[in-house]
């Protein structure tokens, strides 16, 4: 899943992030969080947007940091006005009361046409890696050239946004800790992280964290109902498969509508009839990668691969499948492959993420992995 709400949020790298509309499960803590504001009460000097990925916490920091720096919030309570300096400076990436780290975190910034221009092949794979943990490690000299701007006095609000929190070395973690320890008139800090649990306790005991990963399930349902149009891939959609595509994205709505919308998961009934064909015979691997190639890219059909076998696994441990509108238990009762096909499926899958990495050619790629399949 975390490859498909990535890219959900590479989607929203953009200003339009700062003047969205709200969420509809966002709108209480909104109002709790601007009415303090607007009646003169502070915020708490840092704060926390933690749960899974496509929740929503990137959008409403990025919609909280637009209206708190907006010149006309008073008069917009319900989002930033979009034509003030302050939101122009935001469009144009150059906002001086603005830090963010990683900088490739910035919904846009002044250097940013390069990593979203789409004309170029090789351009693109440069700007996905430099999203990747190497990229987004934030190190102690960052949180230090951060001092300046937090300690500098006198100069309005000022706020800095850390992505990834989780992705701090303990040496920036711990220097962090000064800044928690010392809170700055009309400085905010707002972290956010994926995976709260890992960090440090120090800093989780100075930070208060948004109520953000509630979400009622009939909110997520109306919202992806809505979202989706009652259609996936132009084909009518119910109220059941709805329901499995929140399931399948442990509840978070924006996930559950990237999961619809991805390329692969109209064709999970297709890769049990190629996986049944392989291991029968019927079909040669070479026959069957040919044709995959042609379907979805490397990449969505390892997506899809470990989407199936996550449910294969699920049935031979003798629970119900997630996925129940593909007949996956039926397929499976004549036959379950062991736990060791099991798991030597589940590693090439891995290892070939790692050998896309060093450019290896998708079709060499695609052999190997339904050489696998065959075999699971």
């Amino acid at each position: 899943m975390n490859d498909l709400t990535a890219n959900v949020g590479a989607q929203e790298r953009s200003d339009s992030i700062y003047f969205a509309p709200l969420l509809p499960w966002q709108q209480t803590l909104w109002s709790q969080l601007t009415q303090r504001v607007l009646t003169q009460q502070s915020l708490p000097h840092a704060l926390l947007a933690a749960g899974m990925q496509g929740m929503g916490k990137h959008a409403f920091v990025w919609r909280l940091v637009a209206w708190l720096l907006c010149r006309e919030h008073d008069t917009n309570p319900l989002g930033a006005c979009g034509t003030c300096e302050s939101c122009q400076w935001l469009k144009s990436g150059t906002h001086p009361s603005l830090q963010v780290l990683p900088i490739v975190s910035m919904p846009i910034n002044a250097d940013s046409d390069t990593l979203q221009d789409k004309s170029s092949s090789a351009k693109d794979k440069k700007a996905t890696k430099s999203t990747s943990n190497s990229a987004i490690k934030i190190k102690v000299d960052d949180i230090r050239a951060l001092q300046p701007f937090i300690y500098q006095g006198g100069q309005g609000m000022r706020i800095c946004v850390l992505d990834h929190a989780e992705q701090m070395t303990v040496a920036a973690a711990n220097a962090l800790l000064k800044t928690l320890e010392e809170p700055q008139a009309q400085v905010h800090l707002f972290l956010i992280s994926d995976t709260p649990a890992q960090l440090l306790p120090t800093i989780k005991s100075r930070v208060q964290q948004l109520a953000l990963q509630t979400i009622e399930p009939a909110v997520a349902i109306d919202y992806v109902t809505k979202v989706l149009g009652h259609t996936i891939n132009r084909e009518a959609v119910s109220k059941m498969a709805i329901e499995q595509l929140i399931q399948l994205a442990n509840g978070a709505p924006l996930a559950a509508v990237a999961l619809a919308q991805a390329p692969w998961y109209s064709k999970r009934a297709l890769w049990l009839t190629t996986w049944q064909a392989l291991r029968s015979g019927k079909r040669s691997s070479v026959a069957a990668s040919d044709y995959w190639q042609k379907q979805l890219s490397i990449k969505e059909f390892i997506q899809l691969s470990e989407r199936m076998l996550l449910d294969i696994k699920r049935i031979c441990l003798g629970l119900s499948e997630l996925q129940t509108d593909i007949n996956l238990s039926e397929a499976l009762a004549s036959y379950q492959p062991d736990d060791l096909n099991l798991e030597v499926f589940g590693d090439s899958l891995q290892q070939t993420k790692v050998a896309l990495q060093q450019n290896v050619q998708e079709k060499f790629a695609y052999d190997k992995l339904m050489q696998e399949l065959a075999c699971l």
